[in-house]
């Protein structure tokens, strides 16, 4: 099972994050970068930063070496292109290619956009305080940030935590798939009452959300800074990556980070059957696979074409409610996350004359869908039919 995960860029024991913790920083040839981006809640504060940037020397990339300086550069690199970008009263529409090209050719090297998506702003994005306590909210700090400060530090924290939460159903997948096709109905319901736990601790871990992360901070001061060009109103044509040979000049539209760039619900999704009618929210989805790690892509592809353990499970009322219990727990994460884009977006954006209603940070309208989406989760208990 191991080697399985592993071909996924998958551990058995954090899931989707990296087993190893995350680089802190580069080695000294990047010094001048680093310095930047550590002092970044710093330099933001002053209207020299975009300057700061564009004298800053050549990223030398030759110089990375590991996956793990790359994905430390990717983080800086994409920390540093969204700052750039939102610092200010006006958007920027044109990255320097000082940072333009290195982010560009860092992105292509590990197969996502050059954006901030949620690989670098949360699952390679996390230090361990005390190293012999779990990884967990309350043990967990950010290597890099923003503005700094408690809200944003809890807002990545906790979802660093439903990660290493949900590292126990991911596991299961694939053995129940394959229980499924054998009909090991013995080792299907282990699978099944591993998952179901596992959803029930990230519930949980998702409900402490509001201790730390003060809604109106989050819209204001942390949520800006991960926005898209994509369907941005400051950004209507998108961002130019100056000096980046692919794009020749025109410019480029990417979706913001979003927690809709990882792999766990699309995977559950998958593994339990839960299938939603067209809308734009699922195109969106979709499309959200784009920024996802090539492994953690592949993986839910995998699940997607494995045996159905729904149609097993249907005609066994012995595994029924094993099941449910495992649909019920993805409608509970679905009903918070409705709860907390009411709360922490929609609401917020009723002052906010620049933000368009009920946008999401992927830069897609989404509180009729999230609602559908809910809904057609609760629909697919075994229960109900």
């Amino acid at each position: 099972m191991n080697q399985q995960l592993a071909a996924f860029g998958i551990s058995p024991q954090t899931g989707f994050l990296p087993e190893t913790p995350p680089l802190h920083s580069l080695p000294a040839a990047f010094a001048a970068w680093e310095e930047v981006a550590q002092r970044l809640p710093k330099y933001l504060l002053s209207d020299e930063f975009r300057r700061l940037v564009e004298d800053l020397p050549a990223f030398p990339i030759g110089e990375l070496r590991s996956e793990a300086e790359h994905e430390r550069a990717m983080v800086l690199l994409s920390y540093l292109g969204h700052a750039y970008v939102w610092c200010g009263p006006k958007a920027a529409d044109r990255i320097p290619a000082v940072l333009a090209v290195p982010w560009h050719a860092v992105a292509t090297q590990l197969g996502r956009p050059p954006m901030l998506s949620y690989a670098s702003y949360c699952l390679h994005n996390y230090s361990r305080l005390v190293s012999s306590r779990d990884l967990e909210a309350g043990n967990v700090a950010l290597v890099q940030s923003f503005l700094g400060g408690v809200d944003e530090e809890w807002f990545v924290v906790i979802h660093v935590d439903i990660e290493m939460k949900a590292a126990a159903a991911l596991r299961e997948l694939l053995p129940a798939q394959e229980a499924a096709g054998t009909g090991d109905i013995r080792r299907l319901r282990q699978s099944l009452e591993a998952i179901a736990a596992s959803l029930d601790a990230m519930n949980t871990t998702m409900e402490r959300m509001p201790e730390w992360c003060d809604p109106y901070i989050y819209y204001h001061r942390v949520r800006p800074y991960i926005h898209g060009w994509n369907s941005h109103p400051d950004l209507p044509e998108g961002v130019v990556y100056e000096g980046v040979e692919a794009y020749g000049g025109k410019p480029q539209r990417f979706r913001g980070e979003t927690g809709a760039q990882s792999g766990i619900v699309p995977a559950l999704d998958a593994f339990l059957g839960v299938e939603h009618a067209q809308d734009v929210l699922r195109d969106y989805l979709m499309e959200m696979r784009r920024y996802m790690p090539p492994g953690h892509r592949r993986f839910v592809e995998t699940i997607e074409a494995g045996a159905s353990v729904r149609e097993f499970v249907e005609g066994r009322p012995e595994l029924r409610e094993a099941y449910d219990h495992c649909v019920a727990g993805v409608h509970r994460f679905r009903a918070k996350h409705l709860e907390y884009a009411a709360t922490y977006i929609f609401k917020q954006a009723q002052t906010d004359s620049k933000n368009p209603h009920a946008v999401g940070t992927g830069g897609t309208p989404f509180m009729p869908y999230l609602k559908k989406h809910r809904d057609e989760t609760e629909g697919h208990l075994l229960a109900a039919h």
